[in-house]
């Protein structure tokens, strides 16, 4: 995951691989480097320009929540798809935003110096965010441009991006989930795959081209780059690079730290997101008003959970633990023998000290964010906890009514999709749980409840969902009614209750110990990282994952984890027919794709009589990369990113190019979707294809 500013220090080695273009096409500062094609779609996806009209391809799983808020009963864009036929029949996507970084720099020495590395006091940190401000402030003046710094390597540099965000985005094409989500939960993170993950938007620009807000005057941004696709293919062992914004990874970390994320944070997670996952599939199945209030929840949900399952599985198989504890027996060799930095003599006893002492407070935390706040009427209830505040503020008057107004209808869209029956459900499930696992980390109010309802969680369960917060009329009741009785009958609401009660255990009991513990681990870890770059001549440093915008590469490889029988690198269309089931949602194919492909009707996107449809390779990737450009030695579009193999979700713990698959769907199967199922083809006109 290399910054791109870096990427001369890659040539050589890129070279060697396969790259055929200087790596300043890449990325230059002056808006005709590859950087200027690559965009953080949203707040957390990557989506690259494929045309000089400002038009965007990224994944159909980015898309999701934003076409969910333009979707209805009437207008299902997840059963139908939606494909506009003109640049006029383009919808506006109010609140999404997408942002070019036009410039990367190092600014280290702007922040620390005169800092020493262990320096550890509150004033260190005041310090640098007061040099972090007053930077960012100065980049803004000059370049007329955001300015975002962030840590590096654990804080041990600091970095400026540069970045252009534009408020104007609509939506494009988007294929129907029997294209788009095709394979569901059951393929998620998995090999072989047949998903066409993408989703097209259209960037729009005032008439100066600049960033503008939404108006119907607005034009196509004109890009000043823009991604040539390549249909020609690929083969086994071609070079490829991954551009985009991946995440979060916690490459360096001890192996106390990963001890939390192995046997306590993931398995938790796994539990609690299992039961919660059972019963919305169950709802989602019986009712399309519940499946299209919580397909994109679910979907979030349930890419987690997925994901940690293999994260667990590959740490275990690839023995990443005893790896990390032989590393960590040599760094302390190189730290015994090292003179300049005498901390780091007893650093990684001290991480472990204070990583096991934290073990209680980690498990007790883990339970209540994914358990108790797993019901979603116990987060709700927090809208009572402000209704409270308001009401003991002492405001009154007009102020009083405007103030609680404005409280609900901050509610709206957690009403638009909540289904309290469902819910109802959840907590009946996750409750036992809670109570049988996490004994230590029960408010007394929780237990109260639990005797007082004859220890029956079905009927603890219909007395906490009469509370004020599961129903949108009776808070709407609640807030413009203001009766001074209505703080008397919020203290006394079942689901305010249990809310109270946990928010207070938490930030009482368990918050303040994790937070030194973080606080600690921080300094610690910055240091640990700053001694390893120091004293380890046999590895090649990139920093952790942060979503800012990186650089990886790799080649175009098969894998199968289970030993060398050999996964192929690719799959196609006639692979995906024969999984269709109209039985099962997740496996349920339009009928124009399969008559289609019964037809042979594939266009100039056929290859041995199907469509190519998706292929991996050796890159790696992490959350947030979803929807990075996929490019060939050439720097030319071949696909676009969307998933890791299973095993290979370690990958943001440890990275192993042998072990470890970036998933990308294959750019021909994109163009084949928008052609023949979309009937857009009029999109193809403003790309640039090159194909033998």
């Amino acid at each position: 995951m290399w910054l791109p500013p870096t990427l001369k220090s890659r040539e050589n080695d890129m070279k060697e691989m396969g790259l055929q273009i200087p790596v300043e096409k890449l990325y230059s500062e002056d808006g005709t480097g590859l950087n200027n094609a690559v965009v953080l779609f949203g707040k957390g996806c990557t989506g690259e320009i494929i045309s000089p009209k400002g038009l965007l391809l990224t994944n159909h799983h980015c898309g999701y929540g934003t076409v969910q808020g333009l979707s209805s009963k009437e207008k299902d864009y997840f059963a139908n798809g939606f494909w506009a036929k003109s640049q006029a029949e383009e919808l506006p996507c109010p609140g999404l935003t997408v942002s070019f970084i036009r410039k990367m720099e190092n600014v280290t020495q702007n922040i620390l110096s005169g800092l020493p590395d262990t320096l550890n006091t509150p004033q260190r940190d005041s310090i640098i965010a007061t040099r972090i401000k007053n930077l960012e402030a100065g980049y803004r003046f000059t370049t007329k441009l955001d300015a975002s710094i962030k840590p590096y390597y654990n804080g041990n540099q600091y970095w400026v991006s540069i970045i252009e965000t534009f408020r104007d985005v609509r939506l494009v094409g988007f294929p129907p989930n029997g294209v788009g989500t095709f394979g569901g939960d059951t393929d998620n993170w998995m090999w072989p795959r047949h998903t066409g993950d993408f989703s097209m938007f259209r960037v729009y620009a005032g008439k100066d081209n600049k960033p503008a807000d939404y108006s119907k005057d607005n034009k196509p941004y004109t890009t000043p780059a823009f991604f040539t696709i390549n249909a020609s293919g690929y083969k086994e062992g071609d070079f490829t690079m991954v551009y985009g914004f991946p995440g979060t990874t916690m490459e360096y970390i001890s192996s106390y730290q990963l001890n939390h994320i192995a046997n306590i944070i993931d398995p938790i997670r796994i539990e609690a997101r299992t039961k919660k996952l059972d019963v919305w599939n169950e709802n989602m199945q019986q009712s399309r008003d519940v499946f299209l209030k919580y397909t994109s929840k679910k979907a979030s949900l349930a890419n987690g959970w997925k994901k940690w399952q293999g994260e667990v599985r590959g740490l275990k198989l690839n023995n990443v633990p005893a790896k990390k504890q032989a590393y960590e027996a040599k760094f302390q060799g190189w730290a015994n023998t090292d003179t300049e930095m005498p901390y780091l003599d007893d650093l990684l006893a001290e991480i472990g000290a204070r990583s096991q002492a934290a073990n209680p407070l980690i498990k007790q935390d883990e339970y209540i964010k994914e358990v108790v706040y797993g019901v979603e009427l116990l987060q709700q209830a927090s809208i009572l906890d402000r209704i409270l505040k308001v009401y003991r503020s002492g405001i009154n008057g007009n102020s009083l009514q405007d103030t609680l107004a404005k409280i609900a209808a901050q509610s709206d869209g957690f009403y638009k999709n909540y289904d309290v029956a469902t819910d109802k459900q959840v907590f009946r499930a996750l409750m036992p749980m809670y109570f049988e696992q996490c004994s230590t980390c029960v408010p007394p109010a929780f237990s109260k409840q639990f005797a007082e309802q004859g220890r029956n969680y079905e009927s603890w369960a219909a007395y906490v969902f009469r509370s004020l917060a599961s129903d949108k009329a009776k808070l709407n009741n609640l807030a413009t009614s203001v009766n001074p009785k209505d703080s008397t009958w919020i203290l006394a609401d079942p689901a305010w209750q249990l809310y109270s009660a946990i928010n207070t255990m938490r930030q009482a009991q368990v918050l303040p110990g994790l937070n030194n513990y973080y606080n600690s681990m921080a300094y610690l870890n910055r240091l640990y990282m700053n001694g390893q770059m120091k004293l380890d001549n046999t590895r090649q440093f990139y920093p952790d994952a942060n979503l800012t915008l990186r650089l990886t590469y790799g080649t175009v490889q098969g894998i199968d984890p289970d030993g060398p029988a050999g996964y192929s690198y690719q799959t196609n269309l006639t692979e995906a027919v024969a999984k269709d089931n109209p039985e099962v949602e997740e496996f349920r194919m339009p009928q124009k794709l399969k008559d289609l492909y019964q037809a042979k009707d594939f266009g100039k996107w056929q290859v041995n009589s199907t469509v190519p449809l998706a292929f991996i390779a050796s890159n790696h990737t992490s959350g947030g990369n979803s929807g990075s450009p996929i490019l060939n030695a050439k720097g030319e579009l071949i696909g676009t990113n969307f998933d890791r193999i299973w095993e290979g979700t370690m990958s943001d713990l440890y990275f192993d190019p042998n072990l470890c698959r970036n998933i990308s769907l294959d750019v021909r199967y994109t163009l084949f979707i928008i052609e023949k199922l979309g009937g857009a083809g009029w999109l193809l006109n403003e790309m640039k294809i090159v194909k033998k």
